[in-house]
């Protein structure tokens, strides 16, 4: 008997809550269902696709396209993932969220076409959304890669330009040990005979050997494209054309302008399907958000949201923090899954935090707030047990509880840094709703 045989769950959450206990595999690697799947629902772009992959900067990268896209008059279709609050995040149309009966009726679709097909959770709402948006007729579809690129369901299709922005450790148990081979399993998205920009300054030797041998137009920063600039302002060079006095990338962070000028790489590929201006890429860059990258919210103390899960990320932050100015204190709202590189993502920000406000997350495979303390104090973080302690670790149930105790605390001039994982951002996000904008 087949899931045909009981009707279909009537609103988006009953459905999203079907799909995340059907499959007996949270991840389970491979193409061939979900391209059958495809198939059926015979899924086809009348437009350009852009594909990105990367450890980190997937989000930043296909924000800044959607923005700058759209500022040049572009219907633009965005997959996205993960979300923070509402799944609807996830799909954007022409700059809006889809909505629950857009959702609903794309995951009928998948429903009356998969039959005994298996798919996980996120197999099906990925070809759920790559069928809303082949159905809405955009101009342009910019998809992000979930976890890797060569066995992402995303791969089932195959994009006009493919971006990896950067390759780092992360998702070993999927992807492999070494940069070399976790850059071969990013190189998975590129094509014969299509464009294929790296925004990483030293890719791995198996991502260029990948793209040689199967004939993609590799496109390699520092060799293909570059960019300089000042503190006013930066200028992006490419194979044919030049772009100058662009405004810095509304998205703060040390690594956003790598971001930002893989991205115009894969406009300049795309000049001749996709004309865009200069002023659309000025305002693009300077207009376009994205909720927890780096993102510092208004008022006393100072709140940084960042999604950083990984050393590389992590990284990224602790360089961020130090580029911000002198603040007292500095507290954190910390939780992670169990199966990140804890040490490594401690090892950057160790020396950055005053005070650790550890969080459980709400999903069996999240590190226990207890399990974080141990990390934290065998990396050699030493709490001060007196009143007026400069060190502390401190564990909590939330995010919320978490953030609502580093509030309590926070002097107006300090700042508080809540990061490690979407969940342990979305936790405080909510706890902060409706002041969050």
């Amino acid at each position: 008997m087949t899931s045909q045989a009981s009707p279909n769950p009537s609103t988006l959450n009953e459905w999203l809550a079907l799909l995340e206990q059907r499959h007996f595999k949270q991840i389970d690697m491979g193409l061939d269902r979900v391209m059958q799947v495809k198939q059926k629902l015979d899924i086809k772009f009348d437009c350009p696709v852009i594909m990105v992959a990367g450890t980190n900067g997937k989000g930043s990268t296909c924000a800044m396209l959607e923005s700058i896209l759209m500022r040049a008059g572009y219907r633009v279709g965005l997959y996205i993932k993960p979300h923070f609050l509402h799944f609807n995040e996830r799909a954007r149309i022409s700059g809006d969220m889809a909505s629950d009966a857009q959702l609903i009726a794309a995951f009928n679709a998948v429903e009356a076409q998969r039959g005994d097909i298996s798919l996980t959770y996120f197999e099906f709402t990925t070809l759920a959304i790559m069928k809303l948006l082949a159905d809405a007729k955009q101009d342009v579809v910019i998809l992000e890669v979930g976890l890797g690129g060569r066995l992402d369901a995303v791969n089932v299709v195959d994009a006009d330009v493919s971006i990896v922005t950067s390759i780092d450790i992360d998702h070993t148990e999927y992807l492999g040990e070494t940069r070399e081979e976790i850059g071969f399993e990013k190189a998975g998205i590129f094509r014969p005979g299509k464009v294929a920009v790296c925004g990483d300054p030293m890719p791995p030797q198996s991502l260029i050997d990948h793209a040689e041998k199967i004939g993609a137009d590799l496109w390699l920063m520092g060799r293909d494209y570059n960019y300089q600039g000042d503190k006013q302002q930066w200028a992006y060079g490419g194979r044919g054309m030049r772009r100058n006095s662009l405004a810095y990338p509304s998205l703060r962070g040390a690594n956003q302008i790598l971001n930002a000028s893989a991205a115009l790489a894969a406009l300049e590929s795309l000049r001749e399907v996709l004309p865009v201006g200069a002023q659309e890429v000025r305002t693009g860059l300077a207009t376009v958000e994205l909720p927890g990258r780096f993102q510092v919210l208004p008022g006393q103390p100072l709140v940084i949201l960042d999604v950083a899960h990984n050393p590389h990320a992590a990284a990224t932050l602790g360089q961020n923090l130090d580029n911000m100015g002198f603040h007292p204190y500095t507290y954190a709202v910390f939780g992670s899954m169990l199966d990140k590189d804890i040490e490594g993502v401690i090892g950057h920000l160790k020396d950055k935090i005053d005070h650790w406000c550890v969080t459980d997350l709400p999903l069996p495979r999240a590190a226990t707030a207890q399990q974080l303390k141990e990390v934290l104090l065998g990396a050699g973080v030493e709490p001060e047990f007196r009143r007026d302690a400069a060190r502390s670790i401190e564990t909590f149930d939330t995010p919320a509880a978490a953030y609502a105790n580093a509030l309590s605390r926070a002097g107006e001039n300090d700042r508080i840094v809540v990061f490690g994982s979407f969940l342990t951002v979305a936790g405080v996000m909510q706890a902060r709703r409706p002041g969050l904008h």
